[in-house]
């Protein structure tokens, strides 16, 4: 762990397991309630200098962190693959993508402006100006262990907050790993904070109700983010959550089937399905379901699985055993219910990959509401195909869901393109475009996806109090 600028050892240590074979990379610190409260006592004590120092100082950190990140990136995208089990080339992209927050914020620091008011009072001046919230809690999942970091602590380091870090117990070593590049960036002693833990109950009890942690930022599933967000509210924190979804994938008939079907295999099964933004139900017109099946299904047919560090695999393990069994449960249902599969289906044993969590990737047919995989998130590389006869009843069956997250379009027609972007309830929409995220673009949901957003401007006033001064003269 990493508190107060210190590397600690714990009473207790945890094996970190890589999810492509089951072998023990390294065992890591378990840290408690107690390491907790001392992480945010750290990052308490930290604040008043963080705070003071300038925006230029502060982006000029961030700045050395970018460059060391990129300087890192085969080490760090290695790691990764080892503990997350994601194949190396997305690894390596992902790292890209997190440092791209680092140099955002960075020069975001410079762009946090107040402004000056008028009053009905002659004698009466108002100015408002932007200070940074205090102590951050972070917590992040395993999917994205990287950008996770990335996102969450370069916009509240940028407001001049401090934070601590909680890992998903799955993937520490690649917080590790990011704790020492902040650290030799020179942020200074208890700015940012690391506690790992194989239980992240205790620790998450204190990261919610400690008086001195004034922000909450969560990225995970919506069952826990909802009860963090309810504790944290009874204590009046700033809360922001990332949390799932389900989005829909909407080809319509003027769309080109096999152009639109290499984009979902893209997508669909980037980190085997493992995305919030992964397509969860495609709806495809009825006129394009014949050519759009065949093409999706000649390519997800050809994705290779295997450990992440191998040449030519496209496809790596699930994090663990439950979420094998959920993949089992929902094809499973979906046969029984009638549904085709077209390719895949089943776990994968053959070739030493019965020692990892290995789903293959799937191709689902005439998929219905009553199914399963129609109304819960999949989290994995399944792809359900539903037909559709018009554009009301496609915008509708999209919007027939609690999540609100992300969502796709795919049209020729430009009129259709702005009803649909309009109309869908996602926070997130693609049109003809599989990748609608940047560190410049706002990133968040809807309903029950979350609260707030990340990236862009909005991404560092989720780190920064208003405050208002009236002068009388």
């Amino acid at each position: 762990m990493f508190i107060d600028g210190a590397w600690q050892t714990a009473e207790r240590m945890f094996d970190v397991l890589n999810p492509a074979d089951g072998a023990v990379l390294e065992q890591v610190g378990d840290g408690g309630a107690e390491d907790a409260e001392r992480a945010v006592e750290a990052a308490h004590a930290a604040f008043p200098a963080w705070a003071g120092t300038t925006a230029y100082e502060r982006s000029a950190i961030l700045m050395k962190a970018h460059r060391l990140m990129l300087e890192r990136r085969d080490e760090l995208a290695r790691t990764m693959t080892l503990e997350q089990g994601k194949p190396l080339r997305a690894a390596t992209m992902e790292v890209g993508y997190g440092a791209d927050f680092l140099s955002w914020f960075a020069e975001e620091a410079k762009r946090v402006e107040g402004r000056t008011i008028p009053s009905a009072r002659r004698d009466q001046r108002f100015l408002a100006i932007r200070q940074p919230v205090g102590v951050v809690a972070a917590i992040i999942p395993w999917n994205y262990p990287v950008s996770m970091i990335t996102r969450k602590l370069a916009p509240a380091l940028a407001a001049g907050c401090t934070a601590v870090l909680k890992p998903a117990e799955a993937t520490p070593l690649t917080a590790i790993a990011m704790m020492k590049l902040f650290e030799a960036a020179g942020v200074p002693k208890g700015v940012v904070n690391l506690v790992t833990c194989s239980d992240p109950a205790p620790v998450g009890e204190v990261l919610v109700s400690h008086p001195k942690v004034r922000k909450l930022t969560f990225t995970g599933s919506t069952a826990v983010g909802k009860m963090l967000a309810g504790k944290a509210a009874s204590h009046m924190k700033r809360v922001s959550c990332e949390l799932g979804g389900h989005a829909p994938f909407l080809v319509f008939e003027d769309a080109d089937p096999v152009h639109a079907a290499k984009g979902v295999q893209l997508v669909k099964f980037l980190n085997t399905g493992q995305a919030c933004i992964s397509p969860n139900r495609i709806f495809v017109h009825r006129s394009n379901l014949e050519p759009f099946i065949a093409t999706l299904t000649e390519r997800v047919g050809r994705m290779k699985a295997g450990n992440g560090l191998e040449e030519g695999v496209s496809i790596g393990p699930l994090v663990n055993d439950e979420a094998m069994q959920k993949m089992v449960r929902q094809v499973a249902d979906a046969r029984d219910k009638g549904a085709g599969v077209a390719c895949g289906g089943e776990r994968l044993t053959s070739g030493g990959l019965d020692k990892g969590f290995f789903f293959a990737p799937t191709v689902l047919t005439d998929v219905t509401p009553e199914m399963l995989i129609y109304r819960e998130e999949t989290f994995g590389p399944i792809a359900p195909i539903i037909p559709f006869d018009d554009e009301g009843e496609a915008i509708a069956m999209a919007n027939d869901t609690d999540y609100g997250l992300a969502a796709y379009i795919y049209t020729r027609d430009i009129a259709r393109a702005f009803r649909a972007f309009e109309a869908l309830d996602f926070g997130i929409i693609g049109i003809n475009d599989i990748n609608p995220t940047s560190a410049a673009a706002p990133f968040g949901g809807m309903k029950d996806s979350g609260l707030g957003r990340e990236g862009s401007h909005e991404g560092i006033d989720e780190y920064l109090e208003t405050k208002l001064g009236g002068f009388a003269i």
